[in-house]
């Protein structure tokens, strides 16, 4: 990984999401982007101040659609520096993290309902120099991760069915973000990031950020409208502002 993104995810790392003042990461979902002009696309998303770039990976398996792989991330960390936030929706994900490890990728998660033996595939994940995380879809209980979260510096939680864009946002989220903050700090994990992901948009991104979300993944909320890099702008005034 290139040196700026080491310092960031460390400094990520030895953070407090949990206590003192807070702040919104924005992770924009490239699944929204035109992929005919990805490097354009990341462009934006630099102007527009996000703070990692959220890469979905589908294998047509786990989930009913296919986008993208190594290659891709590869040509996407030779064009920003910013953290690429990568994740996996795909069915044994133990044979994949090395190449998506080795193309560049900063965080990469997978989710419990894949990962067959969890411990190891993050065990596996660290040693490869990268931030791991685990995805928990949105009927999945907070208590399937509750073994895994002293060993993860992120947990993102699917506030819609993995595996397209553009669908309705789903409200459990907001409850299931303020007890994952509760059991973060009861295991004085604050320095693990909560991250959300579907059909977060402006109308909403503000209740989200405030029930303990603290990396925002928004895909058509950011370039399915007419200007993504206000947008993204909009987003982080809405909650920090």
């Amino acid at each position: 990984m290139p040196a700026s993104v080491t310092a960031f995810a460390e400094a990520m790392t030895t953070s407090s999401p949990g206590g003192g003042t807070r702040h919104l990461h924005l992770s924009p979902s490239l699944l929204s982007a035109d992929f005919m002009n990805l490097a354009d696309d990341v462009k934006k998303m630099e102007e527009g101040g996000a703070d990692f770039v959220h890469i979905d990976i589908m294998d047509g398996h786990f989930v009913p659609n296919i986008t993208i792989g190594p290659p891709v991330v590869e040509a996407l960390r030779r064009a920003t520096d910013l953290p690429l936030d990568c994740h996996l929706m795909i069915a044994d994900p133990d044979r994949y993290v090395a190449d998506f490890a080795n193309a560049g990728a900063t965080y990469i998660t997978v989710h419990v309902e894949a990962a067959v033996h969890l411990y190891r595939t993050i065990d596996q994940i660290r040693k490869l120099g990268c931030r791991p995380g685990v995805t928990l879809n949105p009927a999945t209980p907070l208590s399937a991760i509750e073994e895994i979260l002293p060993y993860v510096d992120m947990v993102l939680l699917m506030s819609v069915e993995p595996g397209f864009g553009g669908q309705p946002f789903i409200p459990t989220l907001f409850r299931r973000a303020r007890e994952l903050r509760r059991m973060l700090d009861e295991r004085d994990a604050r320095g693990c990031l909560i991250e959300a992901d579907g059909g977060i948009k402006l109308d909403n991104i503000r209740e989200v950020f405030e029930s303990g979300v603290d990396v925002v993944v928004s895909g058509s909320g950011v370039f399915g409208t007419p200007d993504p890099v206000e947008t993204l702008r909009k987003m982080r005034k809405m909650c920090e502002g």
